[in-house]
């Protein structure tokens, strides 16, 4: 059960999500030993307290969910998440920049924060936003990824039009081998859905229903 609660990314970005909230994200995750947990910046500082070294990562995003900010605002964003804590960053490419056709200002910001990332040791996740693009950009924003040095390219914020499919996931898959790694975010609620996910090439999972698929996996063990 442990080397499947790795492939969790334990997540809880809601606007409205209190501190005790929080909280109940932080111990679900520790008693289930999820890979991380995922919270906006202001909780990363008491993610990190919460869960000191019982080997549960703290990741945050940067730029969420729209990824319309400027290059400088993600980087200082991610600054500030690094210094509070952050094992690994989430970072929405400028999905308009990618569409129109800039795809020297994705790959600039993206091989920025890659840089940064790199020096401090942590790792980055680029979200291209599946639900938005054409299969022919999904490939390209996916090609631009792996050409920044970026550690993973994944599928949604969860906040937009539509979250993760297999089919994006195998078309992600496909494009960047084995290089790089692969992660599904939203709508993934049941063990079915993250077996599907899985099976399609995802190595890691966002979700806010980990417990109960966790809770669900353990059931059919």
């Amino acid at each position: 059960m442990k080397e499947f609660a790795q492939y969790f990314d334990h997540t809880l970005l809601k606007a409205d999500a209190t501190e005790d909230d929080i909280i109940k994200l932080l111990k679900e995750a520790r008693e289930y030993q999820f890979c991380s947990v995922c919270v906006n910046g202001c909780h990363v500082s008491l993610a990190r307290k919460f869960l000191g070294s019982c080997g549960v990562k703290v990741a945050t995003v940067i730029g969420f969910p729209l990824g319309a900010m400027s290059t400088a605002a993600k980087l200082a964003e991610a600054d500030d998440a690094l210094n509070n804590g952050a094992d690994e960053l989430d970072m929405v490419i400028n999905i308009g920049a990618l569409k129109g056709g800039h795809t020297n200002h994705v790959l600039s910001e993206i091989t920025q924060l890659a840089s940064l990332c790199h020096q401090r040791g942590t790792r980055l996740k680029v979200i291209i936003e599946t639900c938005l693009l054409t299969k022919e950009e999904i490939v390209a924003a996916c090609q631009l990824a792996k050409e920044a040095n970026a550690d993973f390219v994944k599928t949604s914020t969860g906040f937009s039009t539509g979250g993760a499919t297999v089919e994006d996931i195998r078309l992600m898959r496909n494009t960047v081998g084995s290089e790089m790694q692969i992660k599904a975010s939203g709508g993934i609620r049941t063990l079915t859905d993250a077996q599907a996910m899985i099976e399609a090439g995802a190595d890691r999972l966002g979700c806010s229903a980990s417990a109960a698929i966790l809770q669900e996996y353990q059931k059919q063990k």
